[in-house]
């Protein structure tokens, strides 16, 4: 078979901005859409209505690891261009945002606020891809829309699945007794992180890594993985059935406790070197 039409649809955020930038770059040739998910969305409650959720939910606590992760990546993108001409990395992939990358190279984009919703049903209608892949993604594509793609999806979790499942797994991974790191590719299904495991890897992480650096690591071990397997759907012309294993619990964002538990044993969801990475975001490839 030939390569697969790809689909990509991606939250762009400091964990997977280089990781997903370089991919993009080495598949131009096979992605006929990406779908870049707008974080503050109305149906999500907007910037202030999201702050508010996580402010009960975790408390204050767990603003640096958002404004570090998310809130500026964002805020920065938009002088994205004047960094990269100070710092002279106007042609470094990896430091440039998505959305330009893929004017460069010709690749339509779209922002996403409803996953599910009639904007992006005719944008796959028109793209006609083969594959869905989700990178970092933060909205559940339904059984309709998957079915959109003729062979299905797949998506990169940076997480040992079947275990924390959810949107945060190194902060999960990072509270256990003796963490253990790693990322999964799996086929995509309705149900959250619950689709049968196409590769995995584990990975050993230096004592004392954020949850934050523990992310970006795996987002690009999982550009790897992710790569590799492609190159079997190519060659076999379908996703492989892969291993079904048992659904273990949903792990949410952390609440106050949670958090609590976490400072008291030293661990960390960010620090002085990922607020300097989230700065630099654009500056360094």
């Amino acid at each position: 078979m030939k390569r697969p039409r790809i689909a990509l649809f991606v939250l762009e955020a400091l964990p997977n901005a280089r990781a997903v930038r370089r991919f993009v770059n080495d598949h131009a040739a096979d992605i006929v859409f990406v779908g870049l998910s707008n974080a503050e969305r109305p149906s999500s409650g907007g910037l202030f209505g999201q702050v508010r959720r996580h402010l009960t939910r975790s408390g204050p606590a767990f603003l640096p690891y958002l404004a570090v992760n998310f809130g500026l990546p964002d805020l920065l993108s938009p002088a994205s261009g004047v960094i990269q001409r100070f710092f002279g990395t106007k042609e470094a992939v990896g430091a440039t945002p998505l959305k330009g990358l893929c004017a460069g190279l010709g690749i339509p984009t779209t922002v996403v606020n409803d996953v599910n919703g009639p904007e992006i049903t005719s944008a796959l209608e028109k793209a006609k891809p083969d594959l869905i892949v989700t990178f970092h993604f933060d909205q559940i594509l339904s059984g309709t829309t998957l079915g959109r793609a003729s062979l299905g999806g797949l998506n990169v979790h940076p997480g040992l699945l079947p275990h924390h499942r959810g949107p945060v797994p190194t902060i999960h991974a990072l509270a256990e007794n003796e963490p253990a790191f790693g990322v999964t590719i799996h086929r995509l299904a309705v149900a959250i992180d619950a689709g049968a495991i196409l590769a995995q890897d584990r990975t050993e992480l230096p004592e004392g890594t954020t949850a934050t650096r523990a992310s970006i690591l795996l987002h690009e071990q999982g550009r790897v993985l992710l790569d590799a397997v492609l190159d079997t759907i190519a060659a076999e012309g379908a996703i492989p059935a892969g291993r079904q294993v048992e659904i273990l619990p949903y792990c949410p964002f952390p609440d106050r406790a949670f958090l609590a538990d976490l400072r008291s044993r030293g661990r960390k969801l960010t620090d002085a070197a990922d607020l300097r990475d989230a700065i630099t975001l654009h500056a360094r490839g």
